[in-house]
């Protein structure tokens, strides 16, 4: 009995090159999921917290118009409803223009309709504020979106706010 110092031949086959082979392929196919999966919460999430923020910015606009006193021009209204719109959204990069547009970034992706007229069906003679922001999210979303994960989005994002004045 020599020793040689060799050790005993192995089976060749003892699963470990076969199971980190597997474990990149597995590891290959499930990613795409998963990516796809983290970045489409991420954008549904951010499109919720805009439109709760679109909601937000229509109801400021309207009640800042509908609280000015009664001897404010219409056209300060007007420049009061779109300075409260315009500080809800400013933190997303959105604007609501005199022209009544919606901008993001110098780029139209909408419309910002304020109005003061008679209130419709009324008894009284009474002057209603309406707000209306209408943002198409689809063709312009505030974040890229994962690629074919935008037709999970909403065309429009789109809110309106009457208040009537006394």
């Amino acid at each position: 009995m020599t020793r040689s110092g060799k050790r005993p031949a192995r089976a060749q086959c003892d699963g470990r090159r076969d199971s980190r082979g597997a474990a990149m392929v597995e590891f290959a196919l499930v990613v795409p999921i998963l990516l796809a999966l983290v970045f489409g919460i991420i954008s549904y999430g951010y499109m919720l917290s805009y439109r709760q923020a679109v909601t937000q910015a229509a109801s400021e606009g309207s009640r800042s118009a509908a609280l000015a006193p009664a001897t404010v021009a219409v056209a300060d209204r007007t420049d009061r409803a779109r300075s409260a719109v315009n500080r809800s959204l400013e933190s997303y990069g959105v604007r609501c223009t005199e022209t009544g547009s919606l901008t993001h970034h110098g780029t139209t992706v909408g419309t910002c309709v304020l109005t003061s007229a008679t209130c419709e069906g009324s008894s009284s003679d009474a002057s209603c504020v309406s707000v209306s922001i209408r943002h198409d999210y689809r063709d312009h979303p505030l974040i890229p979106s994962f690629p074919g994960l935008g037709i999970t989005l909403p065309s429009t994002v789109e809110y309106t706010s009457v208040v009537e004045t006394s």
